[in-house]
């Protein structure tokens, strides 16, 4: 089988193209994760959607064919909290979003990252400050996109070739390898909030939470009403979350840079920057159903960061 019929689904000309249903979508992902596809069907088929826009079938169509090709994407210990991390780092400032996926954990969640962040500068990059503050272990793990699936990691680096962002980064946000309970997705361009949220309904999920999070990850800005999208116990949700500080300053400042593991211990003291940890991580607790209101999570989310050094680590 090759993918021509599915190009010529949807490029056969004006009045005769249409989307893919959600059954074709899984069907053409599935054949580019078998590398039986020729690229120069794979770049047709990803382009002519980047022009007219991806469809709600089509995304959950693609990240169902993703996660029946789990390879890596297995383990023994249930996941609570799917964490996607795959922003390119062009617009990016330390990755405060994982000291609250730490919190989190720390609540007693089993918090699982996965991403491509090799190619982020010093200042962005995720591995190396997961490295540098050691808070690894215990509840978070990391995943590195190119060991949990080498094929998608492939059709992620077309990019380089093609110029153009595809589909791929917003289904690999979708994808939810380890089967966790729930989710939470960072997003870049605000359009697609609705289009994560209803595809996976389309999908079945139960628990997301999609925000236009700082530089494209998971990161809320602490100043700033934020708009929340997603599922809630399977329920669509479309909701507000309040600022919990007054400031004015850019979520990335080169001006004022944050050196994260300085954060974590102690050693550095940025109100703004604590602030976006423990605001992205009262997001995720709500995610998780830690508490009903924002604000219960945010005291919690409170509590944990300035007890973060403690040896206690909560159990559910």
């Amino acid at each position: 089988m090759t993918l021509a019929p599915f190009v010529r689904i949807i490029a056969q000309g004006k009045g005769r193209a249409r989307p893919l249903t959600q059954g074709e979508a899984q069907q053409a992902m599935t054949l580019i994760l078998s590398g039986k596809a020729a690229p120069e069907a794979i770049g047709a088929l990803l382009m002519v959607l980047r022009m007219r826009g991806e469809t709600d079938a089509e995304i959950a169509g693609f990240t169902a064919a993703l996660r029946h090709n789990r390879l890596g994407g297995t383990t023994d210990i249930p996941v609570d909290l799917d964490w996607p991390c795959y922003a390119a780092g062009r617009s990016r400032g330390a990755p405060l979003f994982a000291l609250a996926a730490k919190l989190v954990a720390q609540a007693g969640y089993r918090v699982a990252l996965h991403g491509w962040n090799s190619h982020q500068g010093t200042v962005a990059d995720l591995r190396g400050a997961l490295q540098t503050t050691g808070i690894l272990g215990d509840g978070l793990s990391y995943s590195a996109l190119e060991a949990l699936n080498p094929a998608a990691f492939e059709v992620l680096k077309l990019r380089n070739i093609l110029g153009l962002r595809s589909c791929i980064n917003t289904v690999l946000r979708m994808w939810n390898p380890f089967a966790a309970r729930a989710s939470v997705q960072g997003v870049f361009h605000p359009s697609y909030r609705g289009l994560q949220s209803r595809a996976a309904t389309l999908l079945g999920d139960k628990n997301l939470t999609v925000i236009k999070g700082g530089g494209g990850e998971f990161e809320r800005h602490p100043a700033k009403e934020i708009t929340i999208y997603g599922l809630h116990n399977g329920v669509e949700i479309d909701s507000r979350a309040a600022a919990i500080l007054t400031d004015t300053r850019r979520l990335y400042d080169p001006d004022q840079p944050i050196d994260i593991a300085a954060l974590w211990s102690g050693a550095q003291e940025d109100p703004f920057a604590s602030a976006t940890v423990i605001g992205t991580a009262a997001l995720a607790l709500w995610t998780l159903g830690a508490a009903q209101t924002f604000d219960q999570t945010t005291a919690l989310a409170t509590s944990l960061w300035g007890n973060r050094h403690s040896q206690d680590r909560r159990r559910l």
